[in-house]
């Protein structure tokens, strides 16, 4: 008799959250209007650039009416809101372009950056951390905590710097940054792959650390557990053991820190992004944040959040998943 999977409850589950996250994005959005508007920098200004500097205040005064940063914050923020609603996020004061083009000729290469990152730190984690665990205290598993550690300290723009100088200064094994090589307009796949590898590397061993340890502890605990230990007594070699029982009830744990993670991973993706030039958001999002482009800030932080809510409902999904014990309905 095999075991029903808990469709309906999962369904229920995931349309509480998604009607949830609707007041929640209305309020991020109130939240970056307020404190755009709060900032010290002149929207005026910052449109203007070098002009701006020899400007008189009657011409800064009406450039300020024409984009609007002359009203209450609250009244940019509800006619942004009300156009967005509409499928118009408005045009970026910072890149003079709609806000829905820059998004859509970024988005992509930072959602290709950051899935190739976390699938490699998910797979060298879990392996990592299993190896770790089949010998816990031995010289393996110092030598896996302790990277662990270490990386788990290093900041990301210091990891992607050291990359560059040993990878491509030294070695010229790399690209240093870019999508397509120097001169080159077209971007091949091949070209891609090539200036991918670092950035995803990195973007990848800042993440690592979190899924060896996790899956370190959490196979570790399920070996020394009773099921795996009557496994063992009926004669079941160590490779069924450790794969069959512990390894799947020790991934548990790492189903929840796959929606944690999220956040952290768009973080440092906009570090990453920064000191290879990958064309994602992040140069979008710090020239938004600099320039007070409140219609480019509020969609990227919209984006961001939805990515972060996404995240923790696939984590309970899969968790429901793999263990149909959880009741959805009181998650």
């Amino acid at each position: 008799m095999t075991a029903r999977l808990p469709w309906g409850p999962m369904a229920r589950m995931a349309g509480r959250r998604l009607l949830a996250a609707v007041p929640l994005l209305a309020v991020v959005t109130f939240g970056v209007f307020a404190l755009a508007a709060s900032s010290p920098f002149d929207p005026a200004k910052a449109y203007a650039g070098s002009a701006g500097l020899g400007a008189g205040r009657d011409v800064l005064d009406q450039l300020r009416a024409n984009l609007g940063a002359d009203e209450p914050f609250v009244t940019r923020w509800w006619d942004w809101l009300c156009a967005a609603l509409t499928g118009d996020l408005g045009e970026s004061t910072a890149l003079r372009q709609p806000v829905s083009q820059i998004i859509g000729e970024r988005v992509g290469w930072s959602v290709l950056l950051c899935g190739v990152a976390f699938v490699l730190a998910v797979t060298m984690g879990t392996a990592l951390g299993v190896l770790a665990a089949r010998r816990r205290g031995g010289w393996l598993d110092r030598a896996v905590t302790g990277l662990a550690y270490t990386l788990e300290a290093a900041p990301p723009f210091w990891l992607g710097l050291l990359a560059v100088w040993f990878f491509s200064v030294k070695l010229g094994a790399l690209p240093a940054g870019g999508l397509t090589d120097t001169g080159t307009d077209v971007a091949t796949a091949g070209q891609v792959a090539s200036h991918l590898v670092l950035p995803a590397a990195v973007l990848a061993a800042t993440q690592l650390p979190w899924f060896v340890l996790y899956v370190r502890q959490g196979v570790g605990d399920a070996l020394a557990e009773d099921p795996v230990r009557g496994a063992r007594a009926r004669g079941l070699n160590e490779r069924t053991v450790l794969l069959g029982h512990a390894l799947r009830s020790g991934l548990l744990p790492v189903l929840t820190l796959i929606g944690s993670r999220v956040p952290e991973l768009i973080t440092g993706a906009l570090l990453v992004e920064t000191v290879f030039s990958w064309p994602g958001i992040a140069s979008a999002m710090v020239e938004a944040a600099t320039k007070v482009d409140f219609p480019l800030l509020a969609a990227l932080t919209v984006l961001a959040t939805a990515a972060v809510l996404v995240g923790n409902l696939l984590a309970d999904l899969l968790y429901g998943l793999v263990d149909p014990r959880v009741a959805h309905e009181e998650m």
